[in-house]
């Protein structure tokens, strides 16, 4: 039997899942030079079609500051454009372009959609179980208060604190 204690194991699996996270980002950059949240923002415009920011915004769960600093750095790649919409000028709209269609061909998988097949396999009470002792670990962490995307793909940097709404923000852009 292992007598390792159980804080040991639980830390051990809680850096685990840091350098699952931080290893897939870096294949993600790898593979297409985007970011997770870049992927992301370009699969919602591929999803949803022509969408505003606002939309976006909902759809990926981040901030519209965070969406809109994305989208100008996906459109200075011209990997999307921005257009009015033709039923009311006012509008604006995010659209993707052939060459962000072509560099979204060779985004990997990402991590947290892996993750959500096999937590849908699992049964209700484990789910439960789950979420219960993960919400648990971030009292005891004093990290329920951050704010935080439901995505398992971007870490802080490991010199940058992320204590606040705008650092969390900026890291994703």
């Amino acid at each position: 039997m292992n007598n390792t204690p159980y804080w040991q194991e639980i830390l051990i699996s809680l850096r685990r899942i840091i350098r699952a996270t931080d290893l897939q980002s870096k294949r993600v950059v790898k593979a297409c030079s985007l970011t997770i949240p870049q992927v992301m923002v370009l699969r919602s415009i591929k999803t949803l079609g022509d969408v505003t920011v606002k939309r976006l915004s909902d759809e990926v769960s981040l901030s519209q500051a965070t969406v809109t600093t994305i989208l100008n750095r996906l459109e200075d790649r011209k990997l999307v454009e921005r257009v009015r919409s033709t039923s009311d000028r006012r509008i604006v709209n995010a659209r993707l372009t052939p060459e962000g269609d072509t560099v979204l061909e060779s985004a990997p998988p990402l991590l947290h959609e892996a993750f959500l097949d096999r937590l849908d396999n699992l049964e209700n009470w484990e789910q439960t179980q789950i979420l219960s002792s993960l919400q648990h670990i971030a009292s005891m962490m004093n990290a329920e208060g951050l704010d935080a995307a439901p995505l398992l793909d971007i870490a802080a940097p490991s010199n940058q604190p992320c204590n606040t709404k705008e650092k969390q923000n900026e890291i994703l852009k």
